[in-house]
């Protein structure tokens, strides 16, 4: 059982603190329970987020740890004055340091879109989102030519989780295509993707992890077995070595890390690198 718990206390989405406090969190074998609490605006709110957070520290017998994202000055000193766990405020350990630094006062916006509707970078995100679900497992060949980026690869090899993120965490228009029997006896990649072939991008897996991955789909299924996936994974990585296409094996990494590797490799237009 979890024996301390972690508090990401937000008056907006707390997606902010929960990235940035677990990410830290993360570099400790710690046995946590971890509380989002977003949407932490109001003074009343503060009193109660402040009694939920003593309450836990009083049943764990050990001071909670708490990270904070709080624009609103009052909420915050609410919190900093009644919490009696250990409070790390990323306004106060980045943001005022900064505006020092650079002699501007911050927005101290909350969230991270002030107004999403009228937001240009969230439109954008929006509408990466639906372009790569239209996109999705080659479904339409139609404006192929807008893509970011095009992942390839055999079915179950992490195309359309990838692509997603992409879109959601950065705002590419991510399609994916699948490598199927038929492209493999032709030897040659599908047609609709021989003009973008500067954006195309393979993923590739372990036959033994895809095979596993696809019985959970189609037990038992000629699909699935060991044998099949042997060979598409094979088939698969000749074709992109005779392609000339960068690609990498999504068998121990995660979205992050496959996604972050995309992006070093393609530098899609779309994005700024310095």
């Amino acid at each position: 059982m979890p024996n301390r718990t972690v508090f990401f206390v937000s008056d907006g989405t707390g997606i902010t603190a929960e990235t940035f406090g677990g990410a830290i969190l993360n570099q400790f074998e710690a046995n946590l329970h971890r509380i989002r609490l977003p949407f932490v605006d109001t003074v009343d709110k503060a009193h109660q987020t402040v009694r939920q957070i003593n309450q836990a520290g009083a049943h764990d017998n050990k001071r909670p740890i708490v990270f904070t994202t709080l624009a609103n000055d009052e909420v915050f000193k609410v919190i900093a004055e009644g919490c009696e766990g250990m409070l790390l405020d990323m306004f106060s350990t980045f943001v005022h340091p900064l505006e020092k630094e650079l002699n501007i006062k911050s927005n101290h916006r909350i969230g991270r879109f002030s107004d999403a509707s009228k937001s240009k970078q969230y439109q954008t995100r929006i509408d990466a989102i639906n372009f790569s679900l239209d996109h999705d497992d080659g479904q339409s060949h139609r404006d192929l030519e807008s893509s970011d980026v095009i992942l390839v690869g055999v079915s179950r090899s992490g195309k359309t989780p990838t692509s997603l993120y992409l879109a959601m965490q950065y705002g590419l228009k991510a399609s994916n295509y699948p490598l199927i029997p038929e492209d493999f006896e032709r030897q040659d990649l599908p047609p609709a993707l021989k003009a973008h072939q500067k954006k195309l991008f393979g993923l590739t897996i372990q036959p033994e992890r895809l095979s596993e991955i696809r019985n959970e789909r189609r037990p038992n299924s000629k699909y699935a077995s060991l044998e099949n996936c042997r060979r598409e994974v094979q088939q698969a990585e000749a074709m992109m070595r005779r392609s000339g296409i960068r690609w990498l094996s999504t068998t121990t990494k995660s979205i992050e890390e496959i996604s972050a590797t995309i992006l070093q490799e393609l530098r899609p237009e779309r994005l700024s690198f310095s």
